[in-house]
C-alpha cells in the first residue's frame, strides 16, 4: 500500500541520503517530485559525500512550478516551491522538516510529513529492522532532531531510546 505523491523539501533528502535510505521513499509513496529550487539546493555542493546518490535519485523527479511563488517571505526558496507545487499538482504529502516552514504550510491545510514519520512508516511496513541505528547516525551526521522526538518514535517501535548527550 503506497501513499501517493509527495512533494519532498531539500532537508529530508539530506537526511535519507546520509543514512542510504533514499529508496524508501519509492516504497512509502506511489510518485516523487521535487520543485526547481529544491534540486538547485540538493546539487549545488558537488562536493558533498551524497551528490551521486542525491542527484541520481532525483534528476528524473523534477517540475517546474507554473505560478508566482507568493510564499519567499516566510520561507526559504526550496520550502516556498516546495508548497506553491504541492498546491498545484495536488499532491498527497508535503515531506519536510523545518519546524516554521511546516507550520505554514499546515497552516494552508497542507498534509505535511517529515523524515521521522517516514522511517517510522517504513518501520511499520517492515522496510527497515531498526531505527535506533539510524536515527544515531542523524545525530553524529549533524542532522538535526530533537531527542524527544526520536525517543518517543522509538518507544512506540519498541526500540531502546537514546541517551542524553552530556
Amino acid at each position: 500500500m503506497s501513499e501517493g505523491l509527495v512533494i519532498s523539501d531539500s532537508g529530508p533528502i539530506f537526511s535519507l541520503a546520509v543514512i542510504d535510505k533514499l529508496s524508501i521513499l519509492e516504497v512509502v509513496f506511489d510518485e516523487i517530485a521535487i520543485p526547481k529550487a529544491v534540486w538547485e539546493e540538493i546539487t549545488k555542493d558537488k562536493e558533498t559525500e551524497y551528490y551521486d546518490r542525491i542527484a541520481g535519485f532525483f534528476k528524473d523527479r523534477v517540475r517546474i512550478i507554473s505560478g508566482f511563488n507568493e510564499l519567499t517571505f516566510v520561507m526559504d526558496y526550496g520550502e516556498s516551491e516546495s508548497v506553491v507545487l504541492y498546491r498545484e499538482i495536488n499532491a498527497n504529502y508535503l515531506l519536510i522538516d523545518d519546524k516554521k516552514a511546516r507550520r505554514i504550510a499546515e497552516n494552508l491545510g497542507i498534509n505535511c510529513i517529515g523524515t521521522i514519520g517516514v522511517l517510522s512508516v517504513a518501520k511499520d511496513k517492515g522496510l527497515v529492522e531498526e531505527l535506533r541505528p539510524l536515527f544515531e547516525r542523524f545525530l553524529n551526521h549533524n542532522r538535526y532532531y530533537g531527542l524527544n522526538l526520536l525517543n518517543s518514535i522509538l518507544t512506540k517501535h519498541g526500540e531502546e531510546v537514546i541517551g542524553n548527550k552530556d
